[in-house]
């Protein structure tokens, strides 16, 4: 591909090409010739302030659609080779073969920047941190609805009085495709077999409260229109959607932090935000998961109040 233009960030230079191909195509949303490679590279550099602190050091699963949304894209974990050496990468182990990876770490503007040239749309980032990759920074709870979002909205609020009841400090956030996402930070004490394991506890409790909206069944013509309460993704390698980046839906979504409050809003819905909105968002609200490290919290102590009350004794 020609190189159309070369932009100098963190010290280096990143190459840009083929700018006006269009990635999504026009809609309801995105007016005019629809979003293009370039409008997605100028949104992962200009949303890389607010998004970096939550994916810094954490290998990252790229999303490519080298032929635009409209065509089937594939997932990339393994750094290729031609990538440049600049790019930080961490070494990860594969289980199923035992072979060694290098995987991206997006740690910078330049390499969100190179990212998105290389037709990346979604980040999807690991729950772990390069340096200690069995040991999470966070545990989500993943809430895709089967039909209507106001069932993602209100298992939110249940999942989330559950875990501040237990000790814990939840975050949500919109995935920028049907759902929602609690986040829950952790200081890495545990170990991701712990965490799954509490994440699958938590969420049997629930689906056991609530048997006739949620369920942990895994074979989805078992649920019967309830919702899945998804634990799955809190083991080693899995991923999850980046929080601020885009998916592949027409308008070109965001997965989006949001605060509580604002969950209560009756007109939010997974796919509110997007490519073009976000930034009066931020202007006006922020971040609102700025800071959210310092909420790290041991899964010790609510491990224990998790037992006694799945046991039916008062945490």
């Amino acid at each position: 591909m020609p190189v159309e233009r070369v932009e100098k960030l963190n010290g280096h230079e990143v190459e840009l090409s083929s700018l006006d191909k269009v990635l999504f195509p026009e809609d309801g949303v995105t007016k005019g010739a629809g979003v293009t490679k370039g409008d997605v590279i100028e949104y992962y550099r200009r949303i890389a302030r607010v998004m970096l602190p939550h994916v810094k050091d954490h290998p990252v699963t790229m999303q490519r659609f080298t032929g635009g949304i409209g065509e089937p894209g594939f997932y990339h974990k393994e750094m290729p080779d031609y990538f440049p050496d600049w790019i930080e990468t961490a070494k990860v182990e594969v289980l199923e073969s035992g072979e060694i990876q290098d995987q991206v770490l997006p740690n910078n503007e330049a390499t969100l920047v190179y990212l998105a040239n290389q037709y990346t749309v979604t980040m999807h980032i690991w729950l772990s941190r390069a340096d200690d990759l069995w040991h999470p920074d966070r545990m989500i709870f993943d809430l895709d609805p089967p039909g209507e979002f106001e069932v993602a909205r209100s298992t939110a609020f249940l999942v989330r009085d559950v875990l501040e009841g237990l000790g814990l400090a939840p975050f949500v956030m919109t995935t920028g495709s049907r759902g929602l996402h609690v986040t829950v930070p952790l200081d890495r004490s545990a170990h991701f077999d712990e965490a799954r394991d509490f994440a699958k506890d938590l969420a049997d409790y629930l689906a056991g409260q609530h048997p006739d909206s949620l369920t942990t069944e895994m074979r989805k013509k078992e649920r019967e229109g309830r919702l899945f309460l998804d634990y799955v993704r809190n083991g080693y390698a899995a991923t999850a959607v980046a929080p601020y980046s885009l998916r592949p839906r027409p308008g070109a979504t965001v997965a989006t932090p949001l605060t509580w409050d604002e969950l209560k809003d009756p007109d939010l819905r997974s796919n509110t935000y997007n490519l073009r909105n976000i930034w009066d968002r931020l202007d006006k609200v922020g971040d609102p998961w700025r800071g959210m490290a310092k909420h790290a919290r041991s899964l010790r102590v609510p491990r224990e109040k998790l037992d006694k009350l799945t046991s039916g004794r008062t945490p």
